[in-house]
């Protein structure tokens, strides 16, 4: 299996060791594309339905977020107040934190995950214990870093009792906040990590094995932002097998991403 960087590309002990974790192997070089790989291609993207939209204000309900056109109005520091104070559904009465994000606000790289876990609500940051540590190794094998050119960010910004599935009515409820994240990132590629990120972000039941492997689409005004959807670093610390078919995902976010400069 070939890296997804350019022949001649440094191999820094970081990306070594990260790829390493991955499961890659300890030395790579750049192959052609075989006819499987340029069917992959990103240069189509593939079309999703319309991204989620904000939730109609009830009158005289203080627990419903803004309206679309406020909430689009906010710069980073609004927004990151608006998320804490967000009442929006009843995970605001279980939480400890708001989970908002982190990471380069000006990334061209940003990965959507699921929902806090009792981690990350503890410390307010998305993606940390052992698969936040993986999510690490994984942007250090593209040569990213938490904080440089990433972004982080999950659907929920809450967490969720039991670390259960976010409910239809949760998703809806935060899916503004995430729409405005990604606005002001703007970013070249997402990267959507787990099933349930990938069905809030693309509006689709679809399975994460059938989404993988493909480049698709998020409506932002005039732009459609390339998507690529890959398994959670949860999932992949049970099945490690799995890894490398991440690593071929993320080779294709890497495609789609050079493919917008």
């Amino acid at each position: 299996m070939g890296g997804c960087f350019p022949a001649g590309s440094p191999m820094d002990e970081s990306r070594r060791r990260a790829w390493h974790a991955l499961g890659l192997g300890p030395l790579w070089r750049q192959r052609a594309p075989d006819a499987q790989s340029a069917a992959a291609s990103p240069s189509v993207l593939e079309a999703v339905r319309p991204p989620l939209s904000a939730p109609a204000t009830g009158a005289g309900n203080s627990a419903t977020p803004p309206v679309l056109g406020a909430v689009e109005a906010m710069d980073w520091p609004a927004l990151r107040a608006a998320v804490s104070a967000c009442r929006a559904c009843a995970l605001s009465g279980t939480r400890t934190n708001t989970v908002f994000g982190v990471g380069d606000e000006r990334a061209t790289w940003m990965v959507v995950g699921e929902a806090p876990g009792a981690e990350e609500d503890r410390r307010g940051e998305p993606f940390v214990g052992n698969a936040g540590r993986l999510l690490d190794q994984m942007l250090a094998a593209l040569d990213l870093a938490r904080g440089r050119d990433v972004y982080i960010a999950n659907v929920l910004k809450c967490r969720p009792p039991q670390n259960r599935d976010p409910s239809p009515d949760e998703m809806e409820r935060c899916a503004p906040w995430l729409r405005r994240q990604i606005e002001l990132v703007a970013p070249r590629v997402v990267v959507v990590v787990g099933r349930i990120a990938a069905q809030a972000l693309l509006r689709t039941e679809a399975s994460i094995a059938s989404l993988r492997g493909r480049v698709h689409a998020y409506p932002l005004g005039e732009r459609r932002v390339p998507v690529v959807a890959t398994y959670h670093p949860a999932y992949l610390l049970r099945n490690p097998a799995d890894k490398r078919l991440a690593w071929a995902d993320l080779c294709l976010a890497r495609s789609a991403h050079d493919a917008q400069r």
